[in-house]
């Protein structure tokens, strides 16, 4: 059965997930890998989402201020052979509760073109394509979603 568990960045489990989705965005990002790379750091992230099954962590999600009123959603991933069983929807509705709890109305993300599975799950749970926003205004390689928070 999965469990999530709310905790932070420094969580020992959270930073070894972020290993292996750095290692799959690398090889999906190839060249621009080190670009979307700057952007990923863990150091102001202050909320996280781990999943477990069986005690073993396979999934997670973070959301990170981006300003009054908006999170970003933030490294998310699942580990390949828990992939397809609604864990990342889970865990994309915990956040949001999260973000909610926080006092935030707005959701909004970055993903790439080259991440199908993403772009399915955030247009599944009701993110609309936006304009790409800061950082990511000229990447032609990304895709830019934002959710209002009911």
């Amino acid at each position: 059965m999965t469990k999530l568990f709310r905790t932070n960045a420094v969580n020992p489990d959270f930073i070894e997930l972020v290993k292996s989705l750095d290692a799959d965005l690398e090889i999906r990002d190839g060249e621009e890998h080190s670009f979307y790379d700057q952007f990923n750091k863990l150091e102001n992230i202050k909320h996280v989402i781990v999943a477990y099954d069986d005690e073993m962590p396979i999934a997670c999600g973070a959301i990170k201020k981006y300003d009054g009123d908006t999170v970003e959603l933030k490294r998310m991933f699942v580990a390949q052979n828990s992939r397809r069983k609604g864990i990342a929807t889970k865990i994309l509705i915990e956040l949001e509760h999260l973000a909610k709890e926080l006092s935030y109305t707005k959701c909004i993300l970055e993903t790439g073109v080259n991440q199908p599975e993403a772009i399915e799950l955030y247009k599944k749970n009701g993110y609309r394509i936006i304009a790409n926003y800061g950082q990511y205004e000229n990447a032609e390689n990304s895709i830019c979603f934002e959710k209002t928070l009911n």
